[in-house]
């Protein structure tokens, strides 16, 4: 007797990644131009382990502080303190830009 084993369909582990949205403002910025799939993993290596050194000075904000929530305070002051002089001012005005456009859509 021959039977057919039945298999299992594997689900694909899915990978976070902020690759469509690299494309998604490369594509604002400069309509024209494009980007190797390299480049978008160097990136997405960057914008990563920029995400994670701004949660942990947070972190490190909101331990020093004796609150139990993070605000959008706290993640202004570590990206203030972690980025240089004029990129950190357009950090914040473009964080803060999204924090009313989120409010007000409420």
């Amino acid at each position: 007797m021959a039977q057919k084993k039945e298999r299992k369909k594997r689900k694909k582990c899915r990978k976070e990644s902020y690759s469509v949205y690299i494309y998604k403002v490369l594509k604002q910025v400069c309509p024209d131009t494009s980007i190797s799939s390299k480049a978008v993993s160097v990136m997405n290596s960057f914008i990563t382990d920029t995400f994670q050194r701004i949660m942990g000075e947070a972190s490190r904000l909101l331990q020093s502080s004796k609150h139990s929530t993070l605000t959008s305070r706290e993640i202004q002051t570590a990206v203030r303190l972690l980025l240089p002089g004029e990129l950190a001012k357009h950090a914040v005005s473009e964080g803060n830009k999204a924090v009313t456009n989120y409010t007000s859509s409420k």
